[in-house]
């Protein structure tokens, strides 16, 4: 359910509420818009009949709304304003298109520079890089782990592009969290309900990654484990689900991107690396992910593709990325959009 405020409600009618609403064993959410105040109600809800009726004679109430969908924090119900996302001087969800780009891995200090370097040149926004690296096999290379964390910071330091690197365990949290700028939950982790706990726990954004099989209802169930923690600070990203198809690594499902704007409020980001696993497919696949309202694009780019330990066959090299980008901006002004500088300016182009 959600409290819709008065106007002219104070802040002291709002405390009573959320009080009120702590006797029911239920927890309120707080949300401040421009037009209105609203609180979002999670808990057992649905169990207690009687709640609706004694909020709504509470001084500063003007509505109770019941939500028929059970992702609640998620849902443009209870927040119908756009969530923006503020790493340094980049805003994530505001109307400008972000790119994020850099290798899939952290291999060594010299590809990590020069792919930040470069991405940073072609105008990304937001540098990329795994220090730890789930993979379907154990004999795969996982990340460098800590001394990785470190060589993505030299990155930052060096170019000033914020970082966004995936945490893959609880115990992990805080030790990435204070490298980075942005904590990316993989595919994979989507439903480890700790690590969502933990990272909703943390004052970082972070970006959760859908599910290989995963719907979209399944998908803002997770968002709102991360949400409840108290973490608003949250974007999604669509990067493909696994279907009947072999000949693309995953099938890019385009469609996520305007259901998404139309049900929730949290900035969406594509990444067609994984969407496809194919490298030639990345342009099409980013700039139709633009066309359908993508708040920003997160991009593999490698300085030598052919010898990647992690993803070489779906990463960029360094003057595909240039061209790729080219190709954003031309489209991006051709629908009216604006593009986020390395500098946090915005450019047109």
């Amino acid at each position: 359910m959600i409290i819709v405020m008065k106007s002219s409600c104070t802040d002291t009618e709002i405390e009573n509420v959320l009080k009120r609403l702590e006797e029911f064993h239920l927890k309120g959410h707080l949300s401040r818009g421009v037009e209105r105040t609203v609180i979002g109600v999670v808990g057992e809800v649905a169990k207690q009949p009687e709640v609706a009726q004694m909020l709504e004679r509470l001084e500063g109430v003007e509505d109770i709304i019941p939500i028929g969908k059970p992702y609640k924090l998620s849902s443009r119900e209870f927040q119908p304003y756009e969530t923006t996302v503020r790493v340094g001087d980049v805003t994530i969800g505001n109307g400008e298109l972000v790119i994020m780009a850099g290798p899939c891995a952290v291999e060594s200090e010299t590809q990590t520079l020069d792919s930040a370097r470069a991405v940073k040149a072609a105008g990304a926004t937001i540098f990329r890089g795994g220090a730890f690296k789930p993979s379907t096999s154990p004999y795969s290379f996982r990340g460098l782990g800590e001394d990785g964390l470190k060589i993505l910071a030299a990155a930052r330091a060096e170019t000033g592009l914020p970082i966004i690197t995936e945490v893959l365990s609880p115990r992990d949290v805080e030790t990435v969290a204070r490298y980075s700028d942005i904590l990316q939950v993989g595919t994979r982790n989507m439903q480890n309900f700790a690590l969502l706990d933990e990272v909703g726990q943390v004052n970082k954004p972070v970006m959760l990654k859908r599910g290989m099989s995963a719907t979209i209802q399944e998908w803002l169930l997770s968002a709102e484990y991360i949400l409840s923690q108290g973490n608003r600070q949250l974007m999604l990203c669509e990067r493909g689900i696994r279907t009947f198809e072999t000949y693309t690594r995953n099938t890019m499902d385009i469609s996520a991107i305007p259901v998404i704007h139309k049900v929730s409020h949290l900035p969406i980001i594509a990444d067609p690396s994984h969407g496809t696993g194919k490298w030639y497919l990345v342009t099409p696949l980013a700039l139709a992910a633009v066309a359908a309202g993508a708040d920003g694009l997160i991009i593999e780019v490698h300085p030598t593709p052919d010898y990647a330990l992690k993803d070489g066959a779906q990463s960029l090299t360094f003057d595909n990325f240039g061209r790729l980008m080219a190709q954003v901006h031309a489209l991006a002004l051709a629908l009216g959009h604006k593009v986020a500088s390395s500098e946090g300016q915005v450019t047109k182009k």
